[in-house]
């Protein structure tokens, strides 16, 4: 994190000056270290092995690229989960090695000199830093008084800041989709990031939280190769999103035999069997948290006894209750199963077809609740 002295003394500009290779050996990484560094590089970028020597020779001669972190209405969970990696990891070394320029919850710089390092860094690299938002900000057509940072408010703040940035990358659920701050009734009228960037390139890094490899992934093509990577229908990277949890995941032999939980406590629990009746939304959720885990690689939701919440796909708020899911279809789900598979779907295509027509038929029963009518429960 630069450094910026008190407000009223010079203020330096924030540089990037220093290449990731000079960085790396002012930090006692061996050349060694290095190259392992860029073969995970490789691995989490789907690209072969045979590419870490020139991911190598590209990051040595990097400059240091410039990030400016906003965080808008969200809980600080996704700082939370970048900044709890385990060392020495591709977080930690990524992190080292950019320019985290601006980022209030981090930055020791507080008031005017915090707000001073965002301009400052906005002009010393204009057309090449990368704009980072966590959480989603009150529309255009909504009271800009809901979120604001410094007095200005969320809207006024991105729009500035995405001005001369070469892209944005929206991490969290809430600022690629709009997360919690946007499920019904929506009282700040909270949208997602692409919801009002259109001029500048969007990845959206989805989840409550992301896995912090996946940010850093997508941090790394760009630190690599100076381009974006493969999005899917979502705005998404799909090397990290190309794959549903239920398909990557090792209960998955237990959903093909048909051997499910039937509560959290039962001896299918105990034995580690398939958590799809008990609302597990893995059929219709795509992410990386079945191979990448989570702390350090050491567990994951499922494999701790608990259904996936589909917290990486859009609206997963308002998608039903969490343990009466809409991934479970109504029947005997091998028979329902075993039929979309005979019409020449996958088993794990099936179940997703029919989780979503669940979804969308709760979604129409349901009646719009405004603002007041909820404080009158309260």
């Amino acid at each position: 994190m630069a450094a910026y002295p008190h407000p009223g003394r010079p203020h330096p500009l924030p540089t990037t000056a220093a290449t990731l290779g000079e960085a790396l050996r002012e930090q006692g990484v061996s050349r060694r270290g290095f190259l392992k560094f860029c073969a995970a590089t490789a691995s989490l970028m789907a690209l072969p092995p045979t590419l870490a020597p020139a991911i190598a020779s590209a990051l040595e001669q990097a400059r240091r690229p410039s990030v400016i972190w906003l965080s808008f209405q969200e809980c600080t969970g996704c700082t939370e989960a970048l900044t709890r990696s385990f060392s020495p990891t591709v977080e930690s070394l990524i992190l080292d090695l950019i320019s985290l320029d601006y980022h209030h919850t981090l930055q020791a710089a507080a008031g005017t000199a915090a707000e001073l390092a965002r301009e400052q860094a906005m002009h010393a690299n204009a057309g090449e830093y990368l704009v980072v938002v966590d959480g989603s900000l009150p529309g255009p057509r909504a009271n800009p008084g809901y979120s604001t940072i410094a007095g200005i408010s969320n809207l006024q703040m991105l729009r500035e800041t995405i001005d001369g940035a070469a892209a944005v990358v929206a991490v969290g659920t809430c600022a690629a989709f709009g997360g919690l701050p946007q499920a019904r009734p929506n009282p700040t009228g909270a949208v997602a990031v692409s919801d009002v960037v259109r001029d500048r390139p969007v990845i959206n890094v989805s989840g409550c939280p992301p896995l912090p490899m996946v940010i850093t992934g997508v941090l790394a093509q760009f630190l690599t190769f100076g381009n974006l990577p493969e999005l899917d229908e979502y705005g998404r990277p799909r090397a990290f999103f190309g794959q549903s949890i239920h398909d990557r995941c090792y209960r998955r032999p237990f959903y093909d035999k048909g051997l499910f939980a039937e509560t959290f406590d039962d001896e299918g629990a105990r034995k580690g069997w398939c958590l799809y009746r008990l609302g597990c939304k893995g059929p219709m959720a795509y992410n990386a948290c079945a191979t990448m885990k989570w702390n350090g690689g050491t567990s994951w939701p499922v494999e701790a006894g608990h259904p996936c919440l589909g917290c990486s796909e859009p609206n997963f708020w308002d998608a039903g209750g969490f343990y009466r899911a809409l991934s479970v279809p109504a029947g005997d789900t091998r028979g329902t199963l075993f039929a979309a598979g005979a019409i020449g779907a996958t088993v794990g295509a099936g179940a997703a077809v029919l989780a979503r027509q669940r979804s969308a038929a709760a979604k129409a029963e349901r009646t719009p609740v405004t603002a007041a009518e909820l404080e009158q429960t309260l």
